[in-house]
């Protein structure tokens, strides 16, 4: 069951045909079944964009909105009950439930669409659909507008424009309601157990997905489908990898496991990752440079707020990290140039984060008419900065070799400053140090 109420879809449906023009019509298709292996199915997941306006979970569906249609200006093609199909595949909404349940104005069977579709298209100067992200949709999109051309002679009317849908959906996208924020709360907290249960679990002599097990364990447990993204479980020099996924490595006594991991509930993503010591304890060199991105990450929560833009945080992180290497000595020469030169990107080779939402890396652009972003209440990201010293650097000394250490919140601008979602699960030394004892001592 949805946990974004029926009104709100409404209302997103209202907002983006407002944005439409005059006698234009936008078409989205449903997320195709994705074939993992031979006749295997992967678990199914609802296209973002098909979801945020329609909050419809089934396959095989396309929406057409169609501002001003007197009969209508929501019309949804998907399945038709099918008793047979439903006692292998499950029950489906079919088109009662398509207007009891998804409040469509109009429904009729997907089957129907190519004697149904056309008609509805004709006439309207312009058709607004998600070109490019979908070819074999856009040819069945085209077969349809050629089937209007064929008829021009007779009086048809075909579409003169077409425009990507993205720009409109993807702006709205990017401000989150309060129902939203609600359920990206509650992935953010059943993930913060996960990663608390992941620590509490580590030790010296399993492996990478032993953590990994713990974390599907309270995904599941909490109510999450799937993860939102695959799970990163990165032990020793693994940690050095940024999209780490073999996951199956020793833990060893000494080194650091990174987990980058995060739930998805509702279509909506979380997106956490912690560092820690295998065995519980930071060496010197591990606690120097976990408490120099812990720093950088302090710097970029300070810069996320109304009327900052979007990459004073990231500067933030950079400007931090530099003099903390600086002062390390893994970084030589005068900070500003340093700087200027970007010379962090030996060690920290990412941004600061991304915007989060429906989609892990979510939708939304970074810069309006050339300049950053800037900040607005209910915009969601993450803040994650890193540093990572590769095994084999042989231009620093061999203490600080191997060591990855990441360290990711997630974030909601609010009217103040921001909101961290996942304030509850440990960030500081001292902080993780005593929840791994703890677990210990419960163990013995």
């Amino acid at each position: 069951m949805s946990h974004i109420p029926k009104a709100e879809y409404t209302r997103r449906r209202k907002a983006l045909m407002a944005q439409m023009v005059p006698n234009s019509i936008a078409i989205l298709p449903a997320a195709a079944v994705a074939i993992r292996n031979r006749d295997v199915e992967h678990v199914y997941r609802q296209d973002s964009d098909f979801q945020y306006i329609s909050g419809f979970p089934e396959p095989e569906a396309v929406i057409a909105l169609i501002p001003g249609r007197e009969h209508g200006e929501y019309v949804l093609f998907c399945r038709e009950r099918n008793a047979e199909r439903e006692q292998w595949e499950g029950l489906r909404a079919g088109q009662e439930g398509a207007v009891r349940d998804y409040a469509a104005d109009d429904a009729f069977p997907i089957t129907d669409i190519d004697e149904i579709l056309p008609g509805l298209i004709e006439g309207r100067e312009r058709v607004y659909s998600a070109m490019g992200s979908n070819p074999e949709f856009d040819r069945r999109l085209m077969d349809w507008i050629n089937v209007i051309r064929s008829k021009a002679r007779l009086g048809a009317q075909p579409p003169n424009e077409f425009v990507a849908l993205d720009h409109l959906l993807h702006d709205m996208r990017l401000y989150k309601s309060a129902a939203e924020v609600k359920v990206m709360r509650e992935a953010a907290a059943i993930s913060v157990r996960a990663h608390v249960r992941a620590m509490q679990a580590s030790r010296a002599g399993l492996r990478e997905y032993s953590l990994e097990a713990e974390l599907d364990y309270e995904f599941r447990k909490g109510g999450a489908k799937m993860p939102a993204y695959g799970s990163i479980v990165a032990a020793g020099r693994n940690a050095c990898i940024l999209h780490y996924q073999q996951n199956d490595a020793l833990l060893k006594d000494g080194d650091l496991v990174l987990i980058d991991a995060g739930c998805e509930i509702d279509c909506y993503a979380s997106d956490i990752t912690r560092t820690f010591p295998v065995s519980g304890r930071f060496s010197p060199e591990q606690k120097a440079i976990y408490e120099l991105v812990l720093k950088a990450q302090e710097a970029a929560f300070e810069q996320i707020a109304p009327g900052k833009h979007w990459n004073h945080a990231h500067e933030a992180t950079v400007r931090v990290i530099t003099e903390g290497l600086v002062e390390l000595g893994l970084l030589k020469g005068e900070v500003q140039t340093l700087i200027d030169n970007e010379a962090h990107r030996a060690f920290y080779m990412h941004r600061a984060g991304h915007w989060l939402g429906m989609d892990v890396h979510d939708v939304g652009d970074y810069k309006v008419g050339g300049e950053w972003r800037v900040l607005e209440p209910g915009m969601a990201l993450t803040v994650e900065p890193g540093i990572y010293i590769a095994a084999d650097d042989q231009s620093v000394a061999k203490k600080w070799r191997g060591i990855g250490i990441r360290i990711e919140d997630d974030v909601v601008v609010t009217r103040q400053g921001c909101e961290i979602l996942t304030a509850g699960l440990p960030r500081t030394v001292a902080e993780i140090e005593a929840l791994m004892a703890a677990a210990r001592s419960d163990a013995a």
